[in-house]
């Protein structure tokens, strides 16, 4: 299938495949829009089924990354990369190093980061070859103290800022003391936000596909443990999902109950029409790009410099952008997403 007739595709800049023999490298590269800087995003490394999928996969996670970037004010492009193999048993340095000669080979078009399969490591690793790499450093961390260039507590924060957001909008509340919420994923940034939904005074349920995952917000936090088709049907109040996109789906939607989506995946909807039906039934969704932007800050600042101090007031920003789509969209009678596309595209195009 050609690129250009791609469901997927956006009028994306460039579309790259990069391929290494030696190392076993597969990846492809997509640049979606540099109308306002230098195009950003993480490389994910996944064991994709097929070619296609992780095409679909990278153009769709560019192109939010414009849009995310867009939202948050960032003077920042959108770009993804995709890395097709398995994190667990496929990583070598000799994979990074020939992903770190990939990414220099666009001249710094494209800014890559961690990702989903990626972390601190594999950005070191790359940028031994190219310059073009941002998380693989440390930085102060909110509350004092050093960190490495991980950007998964700012991702966290911001979610958490987000959810309080849509919380405040829905459900009219300004404390989030009892408020019951089903999270989806409970790794870096899941786990992250439920460590600030816990110490706010929220009730929690948790799945992941990673049992040592789950134990640990058990122990920790007290949270309850559910099966993994389960998390969907809870009587809860806010629905978060923190994994995998393509999660609110036809199959999902009719066993889904709370009145809030807000949650730190990319691509939450397997489909954009499920928007009008989520609005339709009175479920507050949180667009993805919008709530989940507080790592692409966190990498901004990094590279561009500034205070921890003026990190965390750019990622509370974030609840102040949510609010104007909510409303705007309660206003104009359309869906949170489409309200988010047309912020976005305006920004992108008074950028060009």
């Amino acid at each position: 299938m050609s690129v250009f007739s791609h469901i997927e595709f956006d009028h994306h800049e460039q579309v790259v495949y990069g391929h290494d023999q030696a190392s076993g490298l597969k990846a492809i590269i997509a640049i979606h829009n540099r109308n306002l800087g230098p195009a950003l995003g993480g490389c994910r490394m996944w064991p994709y089924a097929s070619d296609e999928e992780a095409l679909r996969d990278v153009l769709r996670l560019s192109r939010g990354m414009s849009y995310k970037s867009a939202l948050a004010r960032l003077p920042l492009g959108g770009g993804k990369a995709v890395i097709i193999g398995n994190p667990h048993t496929g990583k070598s340095a000799a994979l990074f190093q020939a992903m770190g000669d990939f990414v220099d080979s666009l001249g710094g078009r494209y800014i890559t980061a961690a990702d989903s399969g990626t972390g601190v490591a594999e950005m070191q690793i790359m940028a031994e070859r190219t310059r073009h790499v941002a998380g693989a450093g440390q930085r102060e961390a909110f509350g004092g103290g050093m960190r490495n260039g991980d950007p998964s507590p700012s991702t966290a924060y911001g979610v958490f800022i987000g959810l309080q957001a849509a919380v405040k909008h829905r459900l009219g509340r300004d404390d989030l003391k009892g408020l019951r919420v089903a999270i989806q994923g409970v790794g870096q940034v899941g786990f992250g936000l439920a460590q600030q939904l816990k110490e706010a005074g929220a009730e929690l349920w948790v799945t992941d596909i990673v049992e040592a995952n789950v134990r640990r917000a058990v122990e920790q936090l007290g949270a309850t443990a559910v099966g993994q088709n389960d998390i969907y049907g809870l009587e809860v109040d806010v629905f978060a999902p923190c994994a995998m996109g393509a999660i609110i789906n036809p199959q999902t939607l009719e066993a889904l109950r709370a009145p809030v989506i807000a949650g730190a995946a990319n691509n939450q909807l397997a489909d954009a029409g499920l928007a009008e039906e989520l609005r339709r039934r009175g479920c507050l969704y949180a667009p993805d790009y919008a709530i989940n932007a507080g790592g692409i800050i966190d990498v901004c600042y990094e590279r561009n410099g500034g205070s921890t101090a003026e990190l965390k007031a750019h990622i509370e920003g974030i609840g102040a952008t949510l609010t104007e789509i909510f409303q705007r969209a309660e206003r104009e009678g359309s869906t949170t997403t489409a309200v988010a596309d047309r912020m976005a595209q305006e920004r992108l195009h008074a950028g060009r």
